[in-house]
């Protein structure tokens, strides 16, 4: 049997539905609400020391780190394969999934609050705000969440991890270019790592980034995605679409100030 626990919202959470949904493979939901901080019940620690989602168990094991437990998934179920068969396609597979762990998924809380859960998060009662700011367990990443929190896009480190998203689209474009899909040929783990942290940059009313005349393969390669049913229910299922268009409308509000931080950016580059 296979349990989760998981956010809606959360990139890590979307990857291991998306690979559970592309296996064809049924779950027990357990929800842990993030903005509540659910995340930092002493119950939920015991399986999940880090503080965060998702955790998976399968027939009594616990397993945590979203990108172990794709490639877990992947082992385990043997239909579709969702990795190449030769040395080669899987390490760039690898290195893609290392990309996330490493850059984007470091700077996507960056993004993100700085543009769409600020506004949410500053409307908690202070206690609640505090409590969930604390339990983030690492010093820099909870002094960068306060950052965030207080100055928005004009906070020191939003420019830096909007430049990580930039760069791993245009990585992307290159990529896409040479084959199908991240993954190769056919759809595959690479897809299932990145493809969150695309939908982020939608979610957050940055559509400009993804617009086809402006990356025409990263905008057919979501159209393709979205087609696919693993979309529907491992992500839109998940994600409440209220949510999504107050988020949406607070990028589109101050898009033209966030255009300028990716134009000097792009410069730079």
């Amino acid at each position: 049997m296979i349990e989760l626990y998981h956010f809606g919202f959360s990139t890590c959470s979307q990857k291991v539905r998306l690979a559970l949904a592309e296996k064809d493979q049924t779950f027990v939901s357990h929800e842990v609400n993030l903005v509540t901080g659910e995340q930092n019940d002493p119950a939920y620690v015991k399986l999940n020391p880090k503080h965060v989602v998702p955790t998976l168990t399968h027939d009594g094991h616990v397993l945590n780190e979203s990108s172990l437990i794709i490639q877990y998934l992947d082992d385990a179920f043997a239909e579709p394969q969702l990795r190449p068969t030769d040395a080669l396609g899987r390490y760039e597979v690898d290195a893609w999934t290392k990309h996330v762990d490493d850059a984007l998924h470091p700077a996507a809380p960056t993004v993100t609050f700085a543009i769409g859960a600020r506004k949410v998060m500053l409307a908690q009662p202070e206690e609640v705000r505090e409590a969930g700011i604390n339990g983030i367990q690492d010093p820099v990443e909870r002094a960068t969440r306060r950052s965030v929190l207080d100055h928005g896009i004009k906070a020191p480190e939003f420019a830096g991890a909007l430049g990580i998203f930039i760069d791993t689209l245009d990585r992307m474009e290159r990529k896409l270019g040479q084959s199908r899909w991240l993954s190769g040929e056919s759809f595959g783990l690479a897809d299932i790592s990145i493809v969150p942290y695309v939908l982020r940059i939608e979610h957050m009313g940055m559509d400009p980034l993804l617009d086809a005349g402006v990356r025409p393969r990263v905008s057919d390669w979501l159209t393709r995605f979205k087609e696919r049913p693993s979309f529907e229910v491992a992500v839109d299922a998940w994600t409440p679409a209220p949510v999504v268009a107050a988020m949406r409308a607070d990028g589109h509000a101050i898009w033209a100030d966030i255009e300028q931080i990716a134009l000097a950016h792009s410069a730079e580059g």
